[in-house]
């Protein structure tokens, strides 16, 4: 079975940041998923389970009331490794193009005064939100984004060459 696109970056040479992590066409129509990876992976502690539940609420909901946003926004959702979360736009922007984006809504969690759709009535979990430690995360995002706003590497995947070995396995050489 060959790995999904997600599976097929180097992971231990990934730093926080916006990266395109796939451009799918639909017709005429193009559909971007994009990486906002907010933790190192294997190489720090994830993101706590609660806030990561925070975060989804919050942030979606911030993207889904952006007036000039919104009707571009297909989903918003946290990685199943607790390291960040996949946005899908429609259309085809780079990953600095959203950047602003990203920073308003993370902005936005640090000023909070509760979790929408935080209820047994609106969610699956109501119980499991944690909206300081959400406000944490976000302006440590937000902070480490705007000081690193000229640094490539946080909007393009490390580079890294996929190599076959003679019996068709697949191994990254940093």
């Amino acid at each position: 079975m060959e790995l999904i696109q997600s599976f097929s970056v180097d992971h231990t040479r990934i730093i926080p940041g916006i990266f395109t992590s796939r451009v799918d066409t639909l017709g005429e129509h193009s559909v971007t998923t994009y990486d906002i990876r907010l933790k190192k992976p294997n190489r720090e502690p994830v993101i706590d389970v609660s806030a990561m539940h925070s975060l989804e609420h919050l942030i979606a909901t911030f993207l889904r009331n952006d007036p000039d946003w919104k009707d571009e926004v297909i989903y918003w959702g946290p990685m199943g490794c607790l390291t960040g979360f996949y946005l899908i736009l429609k259309g085809s922007r780079a990953p600095r193009e959203i950047c602003g984006l990203m920073l308003r809504a993370f902005r936005a969690v640090e000023e909070a005064s509760e979790v929408p759709g935080a209820t047994a009535v609106n969610c699956g979990n109501y119980l499991m939100h944690n909206l300081n430690m959400a406000k944490y995360y976000a302006k440590e995002f937000a902070d480490y984004l705007e000081a690193n706003a000229e640094n490539d590497a946080v909007f393009e995947y490390p580079a890294t060459e996929r190599l076959v070995t003679g019996d068709g396995r697949d191994f990254y050489d940093s």
